[in-house]
């Protein structure tokens, strides 16, 4: 399979210039890692988590939602064995006093040896030996900080489900099989974070457990398969560069009975990377809060009169990633026939993007701009538009194609005489006059398909 071009760079420029992500704290020198959602981004981001909450909560009646909160018991991260087994092996250069992952394939030589090289300054027998480094942020509760008052930041946002899945179960009288669903911040103190977005120390999942009857995991274990690789091909991404990973043997989690992760190709060096997991988590996740507990987590199948711990079958998106993965999908550069200047283009899903609608008067005269701002206000309850009167028209149209507007409407000389206006499609470039009265009726029904 072809690998696509590597355009991150120019995808990071203009997302700072057009308002969808800028690095956290930049005028400090900026936080490692760390990035903000400007008003663009915002939007896009929002619309992305709540197109998943309505294929997953929304549309079904057997997934519940939850919001759970970040910090927890620390019980709860020794029962899920992230106290004991979160860590990831580090070196440390003592010449150059960079810091790296154990197995990183650019050291060459076993760290530790005379032998072996940092792959930043080159120097020979300059890297330590490695050491265990846990992944989770550590805090206090209370004002003394001691072992006592120990907690930590979610490194996922699965442990807040299984610890409710009783609570839920009976207050919304769910039988098996079932889901619980939430979207929320995660912490990770991640040695080699990088690539923009893609992996960062603060991020956003949307996770779904969802809870099934023991012998029943495998059916439906592919059938989450298939839904969640068909919600990704829906947001748009080119199935070309989709694809599925098993887990061999020597990446799957020792609880797991099977695993595959949804890869997408974000072209250049990072090539196919995972933006959802779904796995097979038999009943590890309920049976070891419950040993920790001490509270029986079963289910009660009332029709065969018998009690089972459930598994559990996982989908795991990253929010952040998956936002990465549709802006790099809908980037583009192309040329205009009759037009010296060509074009950047966000191709947005239109259920995506930020703005749904550019409004432009022709000229500002005519009473154009009093007509462009009265028709800006009647469609700005019905969904996002951006008015724009500076610039020539040809330079209002690109600014909206950068950031993937997928409809602009012109008001010129026509509309004052007639009332109708001109509808520019983004993709096909194709314009049409409409009533002015119809537009938003004709904008939703397109947002709709």
């Amino acid at each position: 399979m072809p690998n696509q071009p590597d355009i991150l760079e120019k995808l990071v420029s203009l997302c700072k210039r057009r308002g969808f992500i800028f690095q956290s704290s930049e005028i400090y020198g900026g936080a490692g890692s760390v990035w903000d959602y400007g008003p663009l981004g915002v939007e896009l981001k929002k619309n992305l988590k709540d197109r998943w909450w309505h294929a997953m909560v929304r549309a079904r009646d057997d997934i519940e939602g939850l919001d759970a909160a970040i910090l927890m018991h620390p019980r709860v991260w020794e029962a899920s064995g992230h106290v004991a087994g979160f860590t990831d092996p580090l070196v440390d250069c003592r010449n150059c006093k960079k810091r790296f992952r154990a197995d990183d394939p650019k050291i060459k030589g076993v760290p530790g040896t005379p032998e072996a090289q940092c792959p930043a300054c080159g120097m020979k027998g300059t890297l330590s030996e490695p050491r265990m480094f846990n992944l989770m942020f550590k805090t206090f509760i209370g004002p003394v900080e001691d072992s006592a008052s120990v907690a930590y930041l979610r490194p996922e946002t699965a442990q807040g489900i299984y610890v409710n899945f009783l609570n839920v179960q009976q207050s919304t009288r769910q039988k098996v099989p079932f889901g619980i669903a939430q979207i929320g911040k995660a912490f990770r103190n991640e040695i080699t974070p990088g690539n923009f977005i893609f992996r960062t120390r603060e991020f956003e999942q949307m996770e779904m457990q969802f809870f099934v009857e023991p012998g029943t995991d495998m059916h439906w274990f592919e059938y989450w398969k298939e839904q969640r690789m068909n919600w990704h091909k829906a947001l748009g991404l080119d199935p070309a560069r989709l694809l599925f990973h098993q887990h061999t043997p020597e990446e799957l989690a020792h609880y797991a009975r099977a695993a595959f992760d949804i890869q997408f190709d974000f072209g250049g060096t990072l090539d196919f990377q995972e933006i959802e997991g779904v796995h097979n988590r038999g009943d590890f996740d309920l049976s070891r809060h419950q040993e920790y507990s001490g509270k029986k987590l079963e289910y009660f199948d009332q029709p065969n009169n018998r009690r089972y711990v459930p598994f559990v079958v996982e989908t795991s998106v990253g929010a952040d990633r998956t936002t990465l993965a549709v802006l790099v999908n809908a980037y583009r550069e192309e040329t205009v026939e009759g037009e010296s200047e060509g074009r950047t283009v966000l191709g947005l899903h239109p259920a995506l993007a930020p703005i749904k609608a550019g409004i432009f008067p022709l000229v500002k005269k005519d009473g154009m701009p009093e007509f462009a701002e009265k028709l800006a206000n009647e469609l700005r309850p019905q969904f996002p538009v951006f008015y724009d009167e500076s610039a020539a028209i040809g330079r209002r149209y690109r600014r909206q194609d950068e950031v993937g507007t997928p409809y602009c409407i012109t008001i010129d000389g026509q509309t004052i005489a007639d009332g109708t206006v001109t509808l520019r499609d983004r993709d096909t470039l194709q314009q049409e006059r409409i009533a002015a009265g119809r537009v938003g009726e004709v904008i939703r029904a397109r947002l709709a398909t």
